[in-house]
């Protein structure tokens, strides 16, 4: 089987650990190196999280240390969604591997010039890393196949009324990354909150009977607290999706758009603002998600469990 090669850039973070568990179960991945930056909690919790993620799937792939804080912005954290660790919940094996020596963007540089085919970022944080690789290493550019990132949302946001919040984190990253003139899918809040987990979906998560079944379905409890005092049916499980459009894009909706970022705007600021007009000067740039298959969604996330089963590891 030709794999693709992958690299993973989060914030972990409950959905992004998850998404992590889809990534690691394709077989048609080549996970290359997994970076960490700061969003969800601190870049010291994400590392840690990253770390200990790695360790209970199996990810034998280096882990760098990436952003600390947006490329302008003020940092802030999402401690009311994800908990002070950022990954709350079950308890977690200790990290068995080392970071690298390397600095994220500088990894993600090594990665991506040392490949013989084009790599593929899966950015489910916000895009501090992906945003300095280019300042840093604008030469990878011409070999990276593809951006698939979990962010945004062309109707509403959920950090503010019109920003998601890995965009409104460091929206001049966003800015620079989705005019680098790459292939990029987004998985905004159009579609990622209709990626919904309910409460029914738990035991079935569970039933899988294995570890990693046992801590999904533990992260999803806590996660899908928060969301469902404030009027979600469940657990909006956003970051799987910017892994599904690459593996299954046929439970999508999806329609080529002209996204920019709004940089300025008192209520604005983080805004990804798409023209559905479809005016000449505004080519698309962006393949975006805008409805998927719920239960399919669900189908494919035990689907994925099972590619665990007979692995355990320790668990502090």
């Amino acid at each position: 089987m030709e794999k693709i090669p992958i690299i993973l850039d989060g914030d972990p973070g409950h959905d992004d650990a998850i998404a992590w568990v889809f990534a690691k179960a394709d077989p048609r991945f080549d996970i290359k190196a997994v970076v960490s930056v700061a969003g969800n909690q601190t870049n010291e919790k994400t590392t840690r999280n990253t770390r200990a993620i790695c360790a209970l799937l199996g990810i034998d792939a280096p882990v760098a240390r990436g952003a600390v804080r947006p490329i302008t912005a003020d940092p802030v954290t999402a401690g009311n969604w994800h908990g002070d660790s950022g990954l709350d919940g079950p308890k977690m094996p200790e990290p068995d591997q080392e970071l690298s020596p390397l600095a994220a963007v500088d990894l993600m540089a090594k990665v991506i010039e040392e490949s013989d085919k084009p790599v593929t970022i899966i950015a489910t944080g916000p895009l501090t890393n992906v945003a300095e690789l280019m300042i840093v290493h604008p030469e990878v550019k011409n070999n990276i196949g593809c951006i698939s990132i979990m962010g945004g949302g062309l109707t509403h946001g959920n950090w503010c009324p019109a920003a998601e919040f890995n965009i409104f984190e460091d929206p001049e990253a966003a800015h620079l990354v989705f005019h680098a003139g790459i292939p990029m899918m987004m998985c905004g809040l159009d579609v990622t909150e209709k990626a919904i987990v309910l409460p029914s979906d738990i035991d079935r998560i569970r039933s899988v009977g294995n570890q990693v079944a046992e801590v999904v379905a533990g992260w999803v409890e806590f996660f899908i607290r928060y969301p469902m005092e404030i009027g979600y049916a469940g657990a909006p499980v956003h970051d799987p999706c910017a892994v599904l459009m690459l593996t299954h894009p046929e439970i999508f909706e999806t329609k080529d758009l002209y996204v920019d970022i709004e940089l300025e705007g008192e209520y604005t600021r983080g805004a990804t603002v798409a023209d559905f007009n479809g005016r000449p000067e505004n080519k698309p740039n962006v393949k975006c998600a805008l409805a998927i298959d719920r239960d399919k969604y669900i189908d494919l996330l035990v689907e994925a469990l099972h590619a665990y089963d007979g692995r355990e590891v320790k668990i502090r």
